[in-house]
């Protein structure tokens, strides 16, 4: 299928050529001789294209290549001179032999033209192929960053669910309705590369529920959702995780007081901002907040998804993580 296109396309071309080669505005009508002469042309760029190039210059044999050039454009100005031109001109070009600078001005021009096309289309080709290849590791890439967010997290609560069951507590089925409708989500509305805004915050607010349970009487998370219009996409669990690493810190560094502080806007031209904000002890192992695999992961998942139009800025000081994000979404 693809030879038949390049085929149809490289006959289409060759026309147009012709019909630029042949015209002159004081005969436009199309003379027999211009017929000839064209199509010795275009068989010795056939060959180049589909013999010559394939044989010699994709296997860098350019030595063979340039001599065989040489030997079938000897060949085409023979023809041109030799029959041709005493064919259709016996009296007047057909008595003599052209000079050879004026023959090839007239003979190269239109086979690099001819021949041209290939190239283009070989690079064209394989561009195309490149685009395709990398969109396919990309989306590999993406995968595997998700597969390794989903046991990331739940890691993370079952530990909290367990320490919740030895306990007996009351809230150990609150926590599992919670992890289940997020892991539900995972599992089946995040295999795509966007998902509906307002799904993402449903179950951002299932987390930060899940983080209030699990810090309970020792400190607060204060959630602010300021965003009235959710006709846009994001990627999914990328929010998710900042909230993650500012919970598991917040609670492993503090035994009370952890207050962590959670804002989403959207501005009016797509661009939503995302602030999260915790509290943390000094002697704590703050280096890990931001070489953690679900902090690596997310700003990978950052370059990939969103090139260009996002900015990651997190700030380590005074007992404060700040993680501010700002993305330009799409619209639904």
């Amino acid at each position: 299928m693809s030879n038949q296109k390049e085929f149809l396309f490289y006959g289409i071309f060759i026309i147009i050529i012709f019909l630029f080669y042949s015209f002159d505005k004081n005969t436009p009508l199309i003379e027999l001789h211009e017929i000839s002469f064209f199509l010795n042309y275009t068989v010795s760029a056939v060959i180049i294209s589909y013999i010559l190039f394939p044989k010699f210059v994709y296997k860098k044999k350019y030595t063979l290549f340039i001599l065989s050039l040489i030997i079938l454009i000897t060949l085409v100005i023979l023809i041109e001179e030799l029959v041709i031109e005493k064919i259709f001109f016996p009296d007047t070009r057909g008595k003599h032999f052209s000079n050879i600078m004026f023959t090839l001005i007239d003979v190269i021009p239109p086979i690099i033209i001819l021949a041209g096309f290939k190239l283009a289309w070989e690079a064209t080709t394989k561009q195309r192929q490149l685009d395709e290849l990398n969109a396919m590791v990309q989306e590999s890439e993406l995968e595997f960053l998700k597969s390794q967010i989903n046991p990331h997290f739940l890691f993370n609560n079952l530990n909290n669910l367990y320490a919740h069951a030895l306990e007996k507590s009351p809230k150990t089925p609150e926590i599992i309705l919670a992890l289940s409708s997020i892991l539900r989500y995972m599992l089946y509305e995040c295999k795509i590369e966007y998902v509906f805004l307002e799904k993402e915050i449903v179950q951002l607010q299932n987390f930060i529920h899940l983080g209030e349970l699990q810090i309970e009487g020792r400190g607060s998370i204060h959630f602010t959702n300021e965003i009235n219009d959710t006709r846009y996409q994001i990627a999914p669990l990328i929010l998710m995780v900042f909230v993650e690493n500012a919970i598991k810190h917040s609670s492993s560094s503090l035994t009370e007081n952890i207050a962590i502080e959670i804002c989403l806007k959207l501005e009016a031209n797509g661009v939503l901002f995302f602030s999260c904000k915790n509290v943390f002890q000094e002697q704590s192992n703050t280096e890990s907040l931001s070489n953690g695999i679900g902090l690596a992961n997310v700003k990978k998942r950052l370059d990939l998804v969103y090139p260009n139009v996002y900015n990651l800025a997190i700030t380590n000081a005074n007992n404060l993580y700040d993680v501010q994000l700002s993305i330009q979404l799409k619209r639904i």
